[in-house]
This record gives structure tokens, sequence and C-alpha cells, in this order.
């Protein structure tokens, strides 16, 4: 038989955001490569279908209700998981939310919604994984993996998503700051930059994510926009031990269109 080199079974992954889209594609790879699942939700109702699919690939699966823009709710949430899962090897930062708004418009409540969220419950889920992490490695059991979700507009300017390109510009930042700090125990953090993939948020406005879809088709060597799955080869790579030499790295996901523009 050959040896699957990407077998994440044994592992723990907590993805924020995972009831849905993006989170739920990263939750789904995971799964589907062996790794028992966190997923960490606002919707208990979500949160419950999606464990009901990730369960049919034969692994355990924790959901959660966590309100990333509050420190405190992190904090706990991650002891839960601890809890009912004794260990966590993958943290996928991914809960994010879009807003539009022109920069000559913005205000201090519109900013801060999106960051809270976007930037801080990232910076602070990241944190707890960090911690966990570090005391596994002083107890003798080093390893694990940090994971982004970033965006095209960490390289690209998005008119009126200031405010989003801020967020996703720190964390791709703090990627590199953690792999260079925690990289002697073992721990790798990188991003996963997405191009425009095909999901509920971004087709909140069907007729507008119509036309963005259009426009990224013909200017992707691809030619097609991204789905969730289309993600999950990327982040099995980043949580497996296949990835065990990677770290301070953006993995561009966007079918070429970086490459072509």
């Amino acid at each position: 038989m050959p040896e699957n080199l990407f077998d994440l079974s044994g592992k723990v992954a907590l993805v924020t955001g995972a009831n849905s889209g993006l989170g739920f594609g990263f939750a789904r790879g995971l799964a589907r490569a062996g790794s028992d699942i966190v997923i960490w939700g606002r919707r208990a109702d979500k949160n419950a279908e999606a464990a009901e699919t990730l369960r049919g690939y034969g692994v355990r699966v924790f959901t959660d209700c966590v309100d990333v823009s509050d420190e405190a709710a992190i904090v706990a949430g991650f002891g839960r998981a601890l809890e009912a899962m004794d260990r966590v090897d993958t943290v996928v930062a991914n809960a994010g939310i879009a807003t539009q708004v022109p920069f000559t418009d913005m205000d201090i409540a519109r900013y801060r919604k999106l960051i809270d969220v976007n930037l801080d419950g990232a910076v602070f889920t990241l944190r707890e994984g960090a911690r966990h992490m570090k005391a596994r490695a002083e107890a003798g059991d080093p390893g694990g993996s940090l994971i982004v979700c970033g965006s095209g507009s960490i390289f690209q300017g998005v008119p009126t998503m200031a405010h989003y390109g801020i967020a996703k510009g720190a964390l791709n930042a703090l990627a590199k700051a953690l792999a260079a700090e925690l990289g002697p125990i073992g721990v790798r953090c990188n991003v996963i930059a997405p191009g425009f993939i095909e999901t509920e948020m971004t087709f909140a406005d069907p007729e507008q994510g119509r036309m963005i879809a259009e426009m990224v088709s013909a200017r992707t060597p691809l030619g097609r926009a991204g789905k969730p799955a289309d993600l999950e080869g990327a982040v099995v790579y980043l949580a497996s031990d296949m990835s065990a030499y990677h770290t301070g790295d953006t993995l561009v996901v966007d079918g070429g269109k970086m490459s072509a523009n």
C-alpha cells in the first residue's frame, strides 16, 4: 500500500468561522485527511449542520459558539476545546467579515467592527494556540501549525475595503513574526491567501457576486473563480508533517490571477 504522506490521523485542528464558506472548506479538507475538528462559529444550528457532515469522514468533531471579537470568549473557548479534545495541533484563524465603505467615510464604529473580528479575533486565537503549543513543547511534545486565512488584499489594494486590507496585511506580518518567535519550539506559522472564492459572504449580493466572479474568471489563467474545496490541499499540507520545514510563508491560492496581472 502506498504511504499517505498527508495523513492527519491523531491530530486535532481548531478552525474559526468553520460552519460555512472558506472555514468549512478548511475544516472539510482537514477532516478528509483524518484530523479531528473543533468548529468555532456564532450559530449553533450551522455548527451542528457542519459537524454532521464532517463526522461522515469518521473523525471526532466538537462545536462551540465563540465570538472571536471578545478576547475572554476566545480564552474560555480554547479551554473548552482542550477539555473536549485534550490537545490542539493546528489552529486555522479564518473567521472574518467583509464590509465596504469609502475611506473618506470611514468612522470608528465601522472600522472597529471589522478589526475586532478580522484582526483582533485572529491575534488572540493564535495566541491561545501558541500558549498551548508552548506548554506542550515544555512538556516534551513540541510542534504545531498556526495557519492564517489571508487575502489578495495583502498584495493589491481594493477600493472601499481599506480596513479589510489593514487587517489582512497586519496578519501577514504577524505570521512572519510568529514563525521567527515560535520556530525554536517547533511551531510553524503560515498564511493562505485565497483569490476570489465563491461563498455565502462573497455572494451576499448575488448580482455583484456574479459580476465579480465573471471578471475574475476572465483575468485568471485557470479561467474561473475559486471554490472552498480549492483551499483544502493547502491547509492539509500546512497541517501535516510534510510542511515541517515550511514556515513564515504566504501561499497564494488564486488560480494564477496575481501572476497574470
